[in-house]
């Protein structure tokens, strides 16, 4: 008889950094445990780690963070069952007032050297050397559009028409908080009612209008691949951060452009991705040179 195994306690967090001379970087006291740590928690049920990232900061610092690149995951034991804690750098985005209570009583900024000498667990100083390493990055998410109606239950005469099922609309509103993570800031978009309406509450959540991009539908690629190819490749130069969506059989020809960029660190770049799912590409920019890609990783909603 097999030994059945628990399944690890899922958690996020962040190495919160401010960008002054020397960096600095958030820690946070928890007065249970007497110890100091970087901001995180544990998922919620059915929460998505980017979503729980950004909330535990938030709840324990008082600060929302925006999300750069991934950091290492942690994996340890935690009062004897498995833990996974995935970790993103973050900048400020908004500071609200920091509010004391019985999990975490205090917040310390420290540099980078005194931060890791406080920190209580060597694993978390790592990661902030790690972080304080890495470039300035601006992301740009190559999504895949929601859940579509399927072509041959579709009834109009323009495939371009098709729309998103019940299911994709909840993809579509659960993509808001993880596209507001990353401080995703310009929305582009394929001409279609698929892709659009993917994108379009992002859009109305931002205050912003969806850009058409009719070189990335598939009748636009299947019609020009090479403009396409171009035109992916002056989003990537483009140094918002923004989200581009895009369809299933365009998606290689997209990645492929990426490809091709200087890459520096961990990368997925397999183009296959369910509905609703993307690719987070972490640029870091240079005067007068393409981006460098310092890291890409991929999620769905």
């Amino acid at each position: 008889m097999t030994e059945e195994v628990e399944a690890p306690i899922r958690a996020a967090g962040v190495v919160l950094l401010r960008a002054t001379t020397p960096p600095r970087v958030a820690l946070v006291h928890r007065a249970r445990r007497q110890d100091w740590s970087l901001p995180k928690g544990k998922l919620d049920p059915g929460e998505h780690a980017i979503v729980a990232a950004v909330r535990e900061c938030r709840e324990e610092t008082g600060i929302r963070p925006i999300l750069g690149a991934p950091l290492p995951t942690q994996d340890y034991l935690a009062f004897g069952r498995p833990k996974t804690v995935d970790y993103w750098t973050a900048s400020v985005a908004d500071e609200g007032a920091f509010a004391p209570d019985d999990e975490v009583d205090e917040v310390a900024w420290l540099p980078v050297d005194e931060a890791c000498a406080r920190l209580t667990y060597p694993r978390d100083g790592e990661l902030v050397r790690l972080a304080a390493a890495l470039p300035s990055t601006s992301p740009l998410i190559l999504l895949r559009h929601a859940q579509a109606m399927k072509r041959g239950d579709f009834d109009g005469s323009e495939d371009a028409r098709r729309p998103l099922t019940a299911a994709g609309k909840e993809q579509a509103r659960a993509l808001i908080p993880m596209l507001e993570a990353f401080g995703i800031e310009a929305v582009h978009s394929s001409d279609t009612v698929r892709c659009r309406d993917t994108v379009r509450r992002y859009a109305r959540h931002l205050g912003e209008e969806v850009h058409d991009e009719p070189a990335l539908s598939e009748r636009g690629y299947a019609e020009h691949p090479r403009r396409a190819a171009k035109r992916m490749l002056r989003l990537l130069r483009d140094p918002r951060p923004l989200v581009v969506c895009s369809h299933r059989p365009v998606l290689p020809a997209l990645v492929e452009v990426i490809a091709g960029l200087r890459i520096t660190g961990p990368i997925d770049l397999e183009p296959r991705l369910p509905p609703a799912g993307f690719l987070v590409v972490h640029r870091a920019f240079s005067e007068g040179e393409d981006p460098t890609i310092v890291a890409v990783e991929r999620h769905a909603a």
